[in-house]
């Protein structure tokens, strides 16, 4: 008797540990198979990459991603668009800096181009020519590696102590290209914000989040049409 109901124990136990491993391998399926889903889906998505300044990166904020392409980023996602954004901003970037630094982020699928260049090289007074030149260029190599990708040109001012006629030539530059690139263009990325101490930090120069917000608006009604 003793015999049969250790048998019998032995056997349940046998039964559970079974099941057990079952029920363990199941849920292992089920997670590689969320996982791979996952993966899918991302890969499904066309890729928005952002490529600027410290405006882009978010220099200053508490968290990096309040950044206005973080803002769009969030909105995308709210509306269950097919599209991911990348954050390519770099604090200090130049034009020229940016023109040496965009062969390597093009090694990854580019859909749509956001290029976000030009506000460091009017505070130092680059001659205009030079940045035209430079934005030119990146623009060609995205052309080059992506001729379907659409193209957005975001729009920069530079203050008025820079001189008339400085100012006037950068403020020209974007326009300009964008017509000759068949680019959307955004006239004036700090629409609104620029200027406005309660909306800037302290240096003057770069948005708060509530300021990232409001640039994020003024992108978003250009951009929102090349996202269909």
């Amino acid at each position: 008797m003793n015999k049969v109901t250790l048998s019998g124990i032995l056997l349940a136990a046998l039964t559970m540990a079974g099941c057990g491993d079952r029920a363990k391998s199941s849920n292992n399926d089920q997670t590689q198979a969320a996982t791979e889903t996952a993966k899918t889906d991302s890969a499904s998505k066309k890729i928005v990459l952002f490529f600027g300044d410290s405006l882009t990166a978010g220099y200053g904020l508490d968290d990096p991603a309040d950044a206005f392409p973080g803002v769009i980023s969030r909105r995308v996602d709210s509306l269950k668009l097919p599209y991911k954004v990348i954050n390519a901003g770099l604090s200090g970037e130049t034009t020229a800096g940016g023109n040496g630094r965009i062969d390597w982020l093009l090694k990854q699928k580019v859909d749509i181009f956001v290029l976000e260049l030009g506000a460091n090289d009017g505070l130092r007074g680059i001659p205009v020519n030079e940045t035209a030149k430079n934005l030119q260029s990146i623009v060609n190599k995205v052309k080059a590696k992506y001729p379907d990708a659409k193209l957005v040109l975001l729009g920069m001012q530079v203050p008025p102590n820079m001189g008339a006629d400085y100012t006037a030539k950068f403020k020209n530059v974007f326009p300009h290209l964008a017509k000759k690139n068949n680019m959307a263009l955004v006239p004036f990325l700090l629409q609104g914000v620029g200027g406005v101490p309660s909306l800037n930090q302290g240096d003057g120069i770069h948005p708060t989040a509530q300021g990232a917000k409001i640039v994020a608006n003024n992108v978003w009604a250009i951009l929102k049409d090349e996202l269909k």
